[in-house]
């Protein structure tokens, strides 16, 4: 297994015009690991004991070489940010004091600095992304297009994974699990019934089927009527549908009749029709 790199620096962290004002707003520390608790924020949920052995041999070795960040919380107490792995090592390797960047910052800074710091190690599974956009725009109002720019990604992207929620949490929990990947749920999506997302799920696991198997397979589910008009309309407008779809960042079908059809796009949020709205009057 490739080894992941144990040390990054602020500019890491955050868009390089703004790493001078986060140098100004910090300082570096040594802080007893007992008075640093863990982010409520943290976006990522497991932590493997494998990797976290790992670094604490490292630090054992090598000692620290990326700083934690933390914000102090008062009474002597400090929050992560981020590093929750490096402090939890830290403890593991009978380190009394860590060395810390502490920040002023608010919660909504918080929040997105732990995100970012998880995006950018590829620490985070689908369902811990997904959570953590969720919570970014129902706590702090943050719109898709905002937290696109933050965290430096596409606004499709965290609608995408956005949608993931509206899933079962039995088909959740394979996804966090790495029983199934983002790419199986997003065909699960089309199923309408919560049943029969969790059929197909679990028999995506049970059989190891890829995801075109996987649309096969709800093609199939759809009703004699509808998946004979489907089959009319599959080539090429499926590839048409696939390119709106990549566009959009949301399912879009396209419905042929005998004389014309129409184009359906589907949306699951506000913010997600303004992002289309946006698509199309641009």
């Amino acid at each position: 297994m490739e080894k992941k790199a144990l040390g990054r620096g602020l500019d890491a962290l955050l868009p390089s015009s703004r790493t001078a004002s986060v140098a100004e707003a910090s300082e570096l520390q040594h802080i007893r690991l007992d008075a640093i608790v863990p982010n409520r924020f943290q976006p990522r949920h497991t932590f493997s004991p494998e990797d976290l052995a790992e670094l604490t041999s490292s630090l054992k070795q090598s000692g620290l070489l990326q700083p934690i960040l933390v914000r102090r919380k008062g009474d002597g107490i400090y929050e992560l940010i981020s590093g929750e792995r490096r402090w939890r090592a830290a403890k593991d390797a009978g380190l009394e004091t860590i060395q810390a960047v502490v920040r002023n910052c608010a919660d909504e800074e918080s929040v997105i600095l732990a995100l970012v710091e998880n995006l950018q190690r590829e620490d985070l599974n689908p369902m811990e992304m997904a959570k953590a956009y969720h919570r970014m725009m129902t706590e702090f109002g943050l719109t898709q297009d905002v937290i696109a720019k933050r965290v430096g990604c596409d606004r499709s992207s965290i609608a995408n994974l956005v949608r993931l929620l509206q899933l079962p949490v039995d088909v959740q929990q394979l996804i966090e699990t790495n029983q199934l990947s983002s790419g199986h749920a997003k065909v699960i999506l089309g199923l309408s019934s919560a049943d029969e997302q969790l059929r197909v799920a679990q028999l995506v696991v049970s059989k190891n089927l890829s995801v075109r198997e996987t649309e096969k397979i709800i093609e199939q589910a759809v009703p004699d009527r509808k998946r004979r008009g489907r089959e009319i309309r599959r080539s090429p407008l499926s590839d048409v549908e696939g390119r709106l779809q990549k566009r959009f960042g949301t399912k879009v079908t396209i419905q042929n009749g005998r004389r014309g059809g129409r184009i359906v796009i589907h949306y699951f949020s506000p913010d997600e029709l303004d992002g289309i709205l946006e698509n199309i009057l641009q």
